[in-house]
Order: C-alpha cells, then structure tokens, then sequence
C-alpha cells in the first residue's frame, strides 16, 4: 500500500559541490525544498516523486558571489525562480533506490538518476506527526542545463568545473 508524504521544507536541503579554478571545490545549499513523494514498498514502480526548489535560496556563503549566481549568467531567478524534479521510474538498485526522472533547471529538463538511500524507519515527533527520510545524491553537467558561463585561465583551464555534484537531505512527513 502506497503511503503519501510531504517534504518538510524546515527540515530539508540541497547541497552541490563544483570545481573551482581546477584546484578546490565551491559548496553551496538551496532551502525551501518542497514536494510530495508516493511510496510504496511492495511496489516501487507505483512510487512517485516530484519536487521544487526556490532557485533564489541558493548560498554559497559570499553575498556577491550568490548575487552573481542569481543573475542571467547563471539561474537567472528573475526568469526561472524554480528548479523542479518529476520521478518517471523508481527501481531497486542494491541496498538504495535509482529515481529516474525530469529535472528541470534554468528552464531547461534534462532526465537524470538519482541515488537514493532507504527510508529510514518512521518515527512519531513531538507533534504527533510521522516522519522518516533520505539522502540522495547525484551528478549533472551544468553545461546540460544552458549553465555555460565560464571565463578562461591564464594557466589553462576554466574557472569553473562543467560537474556539479547535489546531494539531497530530505525530511519527510507522513500525510493522514
């Protein structure tokens, strides 16, 4: 039997990593994850999920350089102020889950895997609410995406990697 859930926006994140200068990484979060996500144990392929991020939560801790990560160069969140996932299929893969489904960001959509950790056990909060969760990961092109800003290094190279890596830490609470 298929339960519903709703992602608790208070309690769930996006994080992404990317190369920068070709010698560290630049990590960054978004907030305000919202969406709903079916689930069915016995029946994978009858599970569902959809999700959307407000691209204007993104921080990568340096104001100017999120005002720049804002702007037409980059997510252009004046254009397209939500990033949104759509499940297709939902399939077993080991100990995890493979969810394959429409990522949608800078008003482009790409199909992409991600990799998802079991839920862990529900468990009742202090309100009366059930609630379990996963993290899932994944990795795009931001390049896929029309993210193409870059700008050349003098000793070779670009500034920034065309890989981005997203990790998804996600709490969600049981619908009655």
């Amino acid at each position: 039997m298929a339960t519903t859930y709703k992602i608790d926006p208070a309690h769930s994140s996006a994080h992404f990593s990317i190369r920068h200068m070709m010698i560290t990484n630049v990590r960054g979060t978004f907030s305000g994850i919202t969406g709903t996500v079916i689930y069915d144990a016995a029946n994978l392929g009858a599970s569902s999920v959809e999700a959307e991020i407000d691209a204007s939560t993104i921080n990568t801790g340096d104001e100017k350089r999120d005002a720049h990560l804002k702007s037409p160069d980059f997510l252009d969140v004046e254009k397209y102020p939500k990033i949104t996932f759509k499940s297709k299929s939902i399939a077993k893969a080991g100990d995890d889950v493979k969810v394959t489904g429409d990522l949608t960001i800078h008003g482009v959509t790409r199909e992409v895997v991600i990799t998802a950790e079991p839920l862990a056990p529900e468990t009742k909060d202090p309100w009366g609410g059930i609630r379990t969760g996963t993290t899932a990961t994944t990795k795009i092109k931001r390049s896929d995406f029309g993210l193409t800003w870059n700008s050349a290094l003098e000793t070779g190279g670009f500034v920034l990697g065309d890989e981005l890596k997203l990790t998804l830490d996600i709490q969600l609470v049981k619908v009655e």
